[in-house]
């Protein structure tokens, strides 16, 4: 690690490709609140760190695994890392891994958004470069439907990765929250919602379908 470069957490690579705002409140307005959603997703992600490691046959399993990038300028954990090795052709060598998979823990299910996507393969880029071995894939296991999305590490979702990992630097690097931009998609599971008020700019008859809709959606989750 550079000791004088300024190194962003990895979690912020993913509230940035979600929202801009909601990135910049975290990281540089230092502001965080709970809900349930995000209460979920801090029970699943302890559960998954209860051990550090564990060994089985061609497999060894490594949770919350420290990883950093001189590449993407971030640094973070790995929920889940798995070293994958083949005893036929690899019998005494405990240390030689024929395959090298992060695996990321997330509540709910696939989004439609790649902020999770993102996160993943800014994980893969720091293991490779920590390892010096090329990565493929890797997989996003979501909470509902209690199965493994898996997914290829692509030129397109590197390229993607490395460009939003440079607009990141360049929003904490100016200082500046950005305005607030109203998207129903996002801003309802969005624990700053009431923080951010990204509806406070419309005229009360939208504000008022807004209430209604999410005291409706509220109403549906109990």
């Amino acid at each position: 690690m550079n000791p004088e470069r300024r190194y962003a957490p990895l979690s912020a690579l993913q509230h940035f490709v979600y929202c801009e705002r909601q990135c910049a409140l975290i990281h540089l307005e230092q502001v965080w609140i709970n809900n349930r959603l995000t209460a979920e997703g801090n029970l699943l992600h302890e559960k998954v760190h209860e051990t550090s490691g564990e060994n089985r046959p061609g497999i060894r399993l490594v949770r919350g695994l420290s990883v950093v990038s001189e590449t993407l300028g971030v640094i973070g954990q790995c929920d889940l890392v798995e070293f994958l090795s083949s005893r036929k052709r690899h019998p005494n060598a405990a240390e030689r891994w024929d395959a090298v998979r992060p695996v990321e823990y997330k509540r709910g299910r696939p989004k439609s958004h790649a902020a999770d996507l993102v996160q993943l393969c800014a994980q893969a880029i720091c293991l490779e470069e920590m390892l010096g071995i090329p990565i493929t894939e890797g997989a996003l296991f979501y909470g509902e439907p209690r199965r493994r999305t898996e997914v290829p590490f692509t030129l397109e979702l590197r390229d993607t990765t490395i460009q939003a990992a440079q607009a990141l630097h360049a929003l904490l690097e100016r200082g500046v929250t950005p305005a607030a931009l109203y998207r129903a998609s996002l801003c309802r599971g969005c624990s700053l919602l009431q923080i951010c008020l990204p509806r406070r700019r419309e005229t009360p008859a939208q504000v008022g379908n807004w209430f209604r809709d999410t005291l409706n959606q509220l109403l549906m989750e109990r």
